[in-house]
Protein backbone atom coordinates (compact mmCIF):
# COMPACT_ATOMS: atom_id res chain seq x y z
CA UNK A 1 0.00 0.00 0.00
CA UNK A 2 1.47 3.36 -0.56
CA UNK A 3 2.22 5.76 1.54
CA UNK A 4 -0.41 8.83 0.77
CA UNK A 5 -2.81 6.54 0.70
CA UNK A 6 -1.62 4.79 4.46
CA UNK A 7 -1.21 8.26 5.91
CA UNK A 8 -5.18 9.08 4.88
CA UNK A 9 -6.27 5.88 5.96
CA UNK A 10 -4.83 7.30 9.21
CA UNK A 11 -5.52 10.55 9.28
CA UNK A 12 -9.60 9.34 9.34
CA UNK A 13 -8.83 7.06 12.16
CA UNK A 14 -7.19 10.17 14.45
CA UNK A 15 -9.53 12.48 13.62
CA UNK A 16 -13.00 9.83 14.30
CA UNK A 17 -11.23 8.57 17.70
CA UNK A 18 -10.96 13.11 18.29
CA UNK A 19 -7.34 13.07 18.74
CA UNK A 20 -7.25 16.16 16.36
CA UNK A 21 -10.12 17.33 18.48
CA UNK A 22 -10.74 21.54 19.91
CA UNK A 23 -8.68 20.49 22.86
CA UNK A 24 -5.44 20.31 20.78
CA UNK A 25 -5.80 23.33 18.39
CA UNK A 26 -4.09 25.38 20.98
CA UNK A 27 -0.96 22.98 20.38
CA UNK A 28 -1.54 23.56 16.57
CA UNK A 29 -1.12 27.33 16.68
CA UNK A 30 1.94 27.22 18.98
CA UNK A 31 4.01 24.51 17.13
CA UNK A 32 3.16 26.71 14.34
CA UNK A 33 3.89 29.89 15.76
CA UNK A 34 7.19 28.21 17.19
CA UNK A 35 7.64 26.75 13.45
CA UNK A 36 7.14 29.76 11.56
CA UNK A 37 9.95 31.79 11.72
CA UNK A 38 12.16 28.05 10.25
CA UNK A 39 10.31 27.14 7.56
CA UNK A 40 11.87 27.44 4.17
CA UNK A 41 15.21 27.77 6.50
CA UNK A 42 18.42 25.09 6.41
CA UNK A 43 17.51 22.77 8.55
CA UNK A 44 20.65 22.33 11.55
CA UNK A 45 23.51 20.36 11.51
CA UNK A 46 22.91 18.03 14.94
CA UNK A 47 24.43 14.58 15.47
CA UNK A 48 22.14 12.42 17.70
CA UNK A 49 22.40 9.54 19.75
CA UNK A 50 19.49 6.99 20.03
CA UNK A 51 19.23 5.17 23.01
CA UNK A 52 19.94 2.16 21.56
CA UNK A 53 23.94 3.88 21.17
CA UNK A 54 23.46 4.34 17.17
CA UNK A 55 24.47 8.11 16.18
CA UNK A 56 22.46 9.51 13.26
CA UNK A 57 24.41 12.44 11.79
CA UNK A 58 21.40 14.27 10.37
CA UNK A 59 23.99 16.39 8.12
CA UNK A 60 24.54 13.05 5.83
CA UNK A 61 21.10 12.63 5.43
CA UNK A 62 19.84 16.08 4.34
CA UNK A 63 20.30 15.84 0.71
CA UNK A 64 19.56 12.43 0.48
CA UNK A 65 15.98 11.79 2.00
CA UNK A 66 13.73 13.43 3.77
CA UNK A 67 13.46 13.68 7.64
CA UNK A 68 10.67 13.29 9.89
CA UNK A 69 11.38 13.86 12.86
CA UNK A 70 8.92 13.85 16.23
CA UNK A 71 9.52 15.16 19.40
CA UNK A 72 7.74 13.28 22.07
CA UNK A 73 7.72 12.15 25.90
CA UNK A 74 6.14 9.28 27.85
CA UNK A 75 4.09 11.61 29.90
CA UNK A 76 2.24 13.22 26.95
CA UNK A 77 -1.39 11.82 26.07
CA UNK A 78 -1.62 13.39 22.66
CA UNK A 79 1.45 11.67 21.64
CA UNK A 80 0.42 8.41 23.05
CA UNK A 81 -3.19 9.04 20.88
CA UNK A 82 -0.94 10.06 17.53
CA UNK A 83 1.97 6.79 17.95
CA UNK A 84 -0.54 4.56 15.82
CA UNK A 85 -0.23 7.31 13.00
CA UNK A 86 3.42 7.86 13.52
CA UNK A 87 4.53 4.25 13.31
CA UNK A 88 2.58 3.40 10.35
CA UNK A 89 4.81 6.35 8.62
CA UNK A 90 7.83 4.34 10.00
CA UNK A 91 6.96 1.38 8.57
CA UNK A 92 5.54 2.92 5.57
CA UNK A 93 8.87 4.85 4.83
CA UNK A 94 11.20 3.80 1.82
CA UNK A 95 14.83 4.98 1.30
CA UNK A 96 13.91 8.70 0.51
CA UNK A 97 12.48 9.03 4.39
CA UNK A 98 14.06 8.98 7.13
CA UNK A 99 12.07 8.66 10.33
CA UNK A 100 13.26 9.67 13.94
CA UNK A 101 11.50 10.03 17.47
CA UNK A 102 13.12 12.52 19.79
CA UNK A 103 12.00 12.31 23.41
CA UNK A 104 12.21 16.00 25.02
CA UNK A 105 13.80 15.06 27.93
CA UNK A 106 11.79 17.12 30.05
CA UNK A 107 10.00 14.86 32.88
CA UNK A 108 11.80 11.67 31.75
CA UNK A 109 13.84 9.15 31.62
CA UNK A 110 15.62 6.32 29.27
CA UNK A 111 14.66 3.73 31.62
CA UNK A 112 11.24 5.24 31.21
CA UNK A 113 11.64 5.44 27.08
CA UNK A 114 12.22 2.18 26.99
CA UNK A 115 9.34 0.47 29.01
CA UNK A 116 7.26 2.84 26.76
CA UNK A 117 8.60 1.55 23.78
CA UNK A 118 8.18 -2.06 24.71
CA UNK A 119 5.20 -1.63 26.07
CA UNK A 120 3.71 0.13 22.64
CA UNK A 121 5.96 -2.03 20.19
CA UNK A 122 7.67 1.12 18.54
CA UNK A 123 10.25 0.04 16.00
CA UNK A 124 11.68 3.57 15.04
CA UNK A 125 15.28 5.00 16.47
CA UNK A 126 14.72 6.93 19.40
CA UNK A 127 16.70 9.90 20.80
CA UNK A 128 16.75 10.93 24.36
CA UNK A 129 17.31 14.99 23.88
CA UNK A 130 19.52 16.85 25.79
CA UNK A 131 18.20 19.46 25.11
CA UNK A 132 20.16 20.71 21.94
CA UNK A 133 17.68 19.21 19.57
CA UNK A 134 14.79 21.25 21.04
CA UNK A 135 16.37 24.37 20.72
CA UNK A 136 17.32 23.90 17.24
CA UNK A 137 13.94 23.08 16.64
CA UNK A 138 11.70 26.01 18.83
CA UNK A 139 10.23 23.11 20.33
CA UNK A 140 7.39 24.20 22.31
CA UNK A 141 4.64 21.50 22.78
CA UNK A 142 4.69 17.57 22.16
CA UNK A 143 3.96 16.28 20.45
CA UNK A 144 5.43 18.65 17.78
CA UNK A 145 6.18 17.42 14.12
CA UNK A 146 9.10 18.69 11.74
CA UNK A 147 9.58 17.78 8.22
CA UNK A 148 12.44 18.60 6.11
CA UNK A 149 12.68 18.35 2.41
CA UNK A 150 15.10 16.20 0.38
CA UNK A 151 16.67 19.66 -0.50
CA UNK A 152 17.46 19.61 3.26
CA UNK A 153 14.80 22.90 4.17
CA UNK A 154 12.41 23.09 6.52
CA UNK A 155 8.67 22.66 5.41
CA UNK A 156 6.55 22.06 8.04
CA UNK A 157 6.47 22.49 11.74
CA UNK A 158 2.99 21.30 13.41
CA UNK A 159 1.36 19.64 16.51
CA UNK A 160 -1.79 17.51 14.61
CA UNK A 161 -1.76 14.31 13.13
CA UNK A 162 -3.60 15.46 10.71
CA UNK A 163 -4.27 16.05 6.57
CA UNK A 164 -1.65 19.18 6.92
CA UNK A 165 0.92 16.91 7.85
CA UNK A 166 0.59 13.81 5.80
CA UNK A 167 0.70 16.45 2.69
CA UNK A 168 3.58 17.89 3.98
CA UNK A 169 5.36 14.31 4.41
CA UNK A 170 4.78 13.42 0.63
CA UNK A 171 5.67 17.01 0.01
CA UNK A 172 9.26 16.56 1.38
CA UNK A 173 9.79 13.11 -0.81
CA UNK A 174 8.58 14.97 -3.97
CA UNK A 175 11.24 17.72 -3.08
CA UNK A 176 14.16 17.77 -5.17
CA UNK A 177 17.76 17.06 -3.53
CA UNK A 178 20.11 19.15 -2.98
CA UNK A 179 23.25 18.77 -5.31
CA UNK A 180 25.29 19.82 -2.33
CA UNK A 181 24.02 18.44 1.21
CA UNK A 182 26.59 20.88 2.81
CA UNK A 183 25.52 23.67 1.30
CA UNK A 184 21.99 22.72 2.35
CA UNK A 185 22.54 22.84 6.21
CA UNK A 186 23.06 25.26 9.24
CA UNK A 187 25.23 24.67 11.82
CA UNK A 188 23.32 24.70 14.93
CA UNK A 189 24.78 26.60 17.55
CA UNK A 190 25.90 24.25 20.98
CA UNK A 191 27.51 27.22 22.82
CA UNK A 192 25.56 27.04 25.89
CA UNK A 193 27.55 28.36 29.08
CA UNK A 194 26.71 26.11 31.80
CA UNK A 195 26.19 26.75 35.58
CA UNK A 196 26.39 24.52 38.52
CA UNK A 197 26.74 24.23 42.48
CA UNK A 198 29.82 26.65 43.16
CA UNK A 199 29.66 28.88 39.66
CA UNK A 200 28.36 32.38 39.96
CA UNK A 201 25.01 33.35 38.45
CA UNK A 202 25.26 35.09 34.78
CA UNK A 203 24.74 38.50 34.43
CA UNK A 204 21.03 38.16 33.18
CA UNK A 205 18.05 39.90 34.31
CA UNK A 206 14.81 38.01 32.61
CA UNK A 207 11.74 39.50 31.88
CA UNK A 208 8.77 38.60 34.26
CA UNK A 209 4.95 38.19 33.55
CA UNK A 210 4.56 41.70 34.94
CA UNK A 211 6.92 43.10 32.78
CA UNK A 212 9.65 44.13 35.52
CA UNK A 213 13.27 42.70 34.88
CA UNK A 214 15.27 40.55 37.77
CA UNK A 215 18.44 40.83 37.90
CA UNK A 216 20.36 37.68 38.45
CA UNK A 217 23.17 39.59 40.43
CA UNK A 218 22.13 43.14 42.15
CA UNK A 219 24.75 44.72 44.14
CA UNK A 220 22.39 46.84 46.23
CA UNK A 221 20.34 43.39 47.26
CA UNK A 222 22.78 40.97 49.28
CA UNK A 223 20.06 38.89 50.11
CA UNK A 224 20.14 35.30 48.81
CA UNK A 225 18.69 34.37 45.52
CA UNK A 226 16.32 31.35 45.24
CA UNK A 227 15.54 29.91 41.36
CA UNK A 228 12.57 28.34 41.61
CA UNK A 229 12.28 26.12 38.17
CA UNK A 230 8.82 24.77 37.12
CA UNK A 231 6.31 23.77 35.27
CA UNK A 232 2.60 26.11 35.61
CA UNK A 233 0.77 22.42 33.90
CA UNK A 234 2.67 19.66 36.82
CA UNK A 235 0.23 19.46 39.14
CA UNK A 236 -2.47 19.14 37.23
CA UNK A 237 -1.97 17.53 33.70
CA UNK A 238 0.53 15.32 35.40
CA UNK A 239 -1.54 14.34 38.81
CA UNK A 240 -3.31 10.99 36.66
CA UNK A 241 0.10 9.90 34.35
CA UNK A 242 2.98 11.01 36.75
CA UNK A 243 1.12 11.30 40.53
CA UNK A 244 4.85 11.05 42.28
CA UNK A 245 5.63 13.79 39.81
CA UNK A 246 2.78 16.39 40.47
CA UNK A 247 3.09 15.90 43.90
CA UNK A 248 6.33 17.12 43.89
CA UNK A 249 5.51 20.38 42.09
CA UNK A 250 2.45 20.67 44.32
CA UNK A 251 4.86 20.76 47.59
CA UNK A 252 7.56 23.01 46.26
CA UNK A 253 4.91 25.25 45.40
CA UNK A 254 3.36 25.03 48.68
CA UNK A 255 6.63 25.33 50.27
CA UNK A 256 7.87 28.60 48.41
CA UNK A 257 4.69 30.08 49.15
CA UNK A 258 5.47 29.70 53.14
CA UNK A 259 9.10 30.33 52.91
CA UNK A 260 9.20 33.39 50.79
CA UNK A 261 6.78 35.23 52.60
CA UNK A 262 9.63 35.57 55.46
CA UNK A 263 11.51 38.21 52.34
CA UNK A 264 14.65 36.86 53.62
CA UNK A 265 15.92 36.11 50.05
CA UNK A 266 15.05 36.92 46.09
CA UNK A 267 12.91 34.90 44.73
CA UNK A 268 12.07 34.05 41.26
CA UNK A 269 9.63 31.46 39.93
CA UNK A 270 10.78 30.20 36.08
CA UNK A 271 8.90 28.12 34.30
CA UNK A 272 9.70 25.64 31.46
CA UNK A 273 8.05 27.46 27.68
CA UNK A 274 7.13 23.52 27.04
CA UNK A 275 3.13 23.67 27.01
CA UNK A 276 3.15 27.32 28.37
CA UNK A 277 2.41 30.87 27.81
CA UNK A 278 2.68 33.93 30.10
CA UNK A 279 -1.31 33.78 30.24
CA UNK A 280 -0.94 30.30 31.27
CA UNK A 281 1.45 31.78 34.18
CA UNK A 282 -1.33 34.08 35.02
CA UNK A 283 -3.47 31.78 35.54
CA UNK A 284 -1.18 29.45 37.67
CA UNK A 285 -0.54 32.22 39.83
CA UNK A 286 -3.84 33.63 40.52
CA UNK A 287 -5.08 29.64 40.72
CA UNK A 288 -2.79 28.95 43.31
CA UNK A 289 -1.72 32.15 45.02
CA UNK A 290 2.16 32.01 44.12
CA UNK A 291 3.27 35.10 45.45
CA UNK A 292 7.09 35.71 43.98
CA UNK A 293 7.52 36.77 40.91
CA UNK A 294 7.33 34.35 38.08
CA UNK A 295 8.78 34.98 34.03
CA UNK A 296 8.58 32.34 31.35
CA UNK A 297 11.92 30.77 30.13
CA UNK A 298 9.89 30.28 26.50
CA UNK A 299 13.17 29.52 24.63
CA UNK A 300 14.22 27.40 27.15
CA UNK A 301 17.89 28.78 27.66
CA UNK A 302 17.56 28.94 31.43
CA UNK A 303 16.57 25.38 31.97
CA UNK A 304 19.51 24.15 29.68
CA UNK A 305 22.22 27.10 31.06
CA UNK A 306 21.24 25.21 34.92
CA UNK A 307 21.27 21.67 33.62
CA UNK A 308 17.17 21.60 35.01
CA UNK A 309 15.61 18.44 33.25
CA UNK A 310 13.03 17.96 36.21
CA UNK A 311 10.71 19.93 37.79
CA UNK A 312 10.28 20.89 40.56
CA UNK A 313 14.03 22.38 41.50
CA UNK A 314 15.50 25.57 42.72
CA UNK A 315 18.99 26.92 43.08
CA UNK A 316 20.20 29.31 46.39
CA UNK A 317 23.24 31.94 46.14
CA UNK A 318 24.39 33.35 48.28
CA UNK A 319 24.81 37.18 48.98
CA UNK A 320 27.71 37.59 46.12
CA UNK A 321 25.30 35.72 43.52
CA UNK A 322 27.43 32.08 43.77
CA UNK A 323 25.13 29.24 43.60
CA UNK A 324 25.86 27.24 47.09
CA UNK A 325 22.77 24.64 46.44
CA UNK A 326 20.71 23.10 44.01
CA UNK A 327 17.14 21.65 45.88
CA UNK A 328 15.59 18.82 44.76
CA UNK A 329 11.75 17.34 46.15
CA UNK A 330 13.45 15.46 48.65
CA UNK A 331 14.43 18.15 50.16
CA UNK A 332 11.49 19.68 50.42
CA UNK A 333 9.43 17.89 53.31
CA UNK A 334 8.84 20.94 55.72
CA UNK A 335 8.92 24.29 55.29
CA UNK A 336 11.58 24.10 57.94
CA UNK A 337 13.35 22.70 56.12
CA UNK A 338 13.41 24.36 52.99
CA UNK A 339 13.88 27.31 54.84
CA UNK A 340 16.87 25.91 56.29
CA UNK A 341 18.38 25.05 53.14
CA UNK A 342 17.68 28.54 51.40
CA UNK A 343 19.35 30.19 54.54
CA UNK A 344 22.49 28.00 54.54
CA UNK A 345 25.66 29.23 52.32
CA UNK A 346 28.48 27.11 53.23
Amino acid sequence: MKLPHVLSMVSVWLTLSGVAAGATSTGQKMAEGAGKPLLGTRAPRLVLKTIDGETIDLARIYGRQAVYLKFWATWCVPCREQMPHFEHVYESAGPDLAVIAIDVGFNDSIDEVRTYRRRLGITMPIVFDDGQAGAAFNLRVTPQHIVIGRDGRIQYVGHLADARLDAALVAARAAAPSGNRDAAVAKASTETLHYAVGDHLPRQSPLTIDGQRFRFTDARDQRHTVLVFLSPWCESYLETTRPALSENCRRMRERVNEVAEDRGARWLGIASGLWATPDDLREYRSKYGVHIPLSLDQSGALFRAFNVTQVPAALVTDGNGRIVRRIEPRDLETSAALREAVNATD
